[in-house]
C-alpha cells in the first residue's frame, strides 16, 4: 500500500485488544495462579489452552504455563470468568 495505513502493522494488536467484542484478558501472578489451582483442585494440564501468539494476550509477554483469566460480560451473571493456560 502506498500512502495508506498497513492493516497488519504494529498498531493492529492494540486496536484488536481494545475492540468492544474482545473480552478483558488478565495474566495471573504466580501466587494468584497457585491459589486458583488449589481452590478448584485442578492442574494446568486440565485447563483449556490459549496460544502465546493470541493477539488478545500478546502485549502481556505470556510464557508457556502462565494462566490467563478472561472476563466476559454476561447478561445473566454480570461477569463470567474463564481461565486458559498458555501453550
Amino acid at each position: 500500500m502506498v500512502g495508506g495505513s498497513n492493516p497488519s502493522g504494529p498498531n493492529k494488536n492494540k486496536k484488536m485488544v481494545k475492540h468492544v467484542l474482545i473480552p478483558m484478558h488478565k495474566k495471573l501472578s504466580d501466587e494468584e495462579a497457585d491459589k486458583f489451582l488449589k481452590k478448584f483442585n485442578v492442574s494446568r494440564k486440565q485447563l483449556p489452552r490459549i496460544r502465546s501468539s493470541d493477539y488478545a494476550i500478546l502485549e502481556m509477554n505470556p510464557k508457556r504455563g502462565d494462566i490467563i483469566e478472561i472476563i466476559r460480560d454476561s447478561p445473566t451473571t454480570g461477569k463470567s470468568h474463564f481461565y486458559r493456560v498458555v501453550v
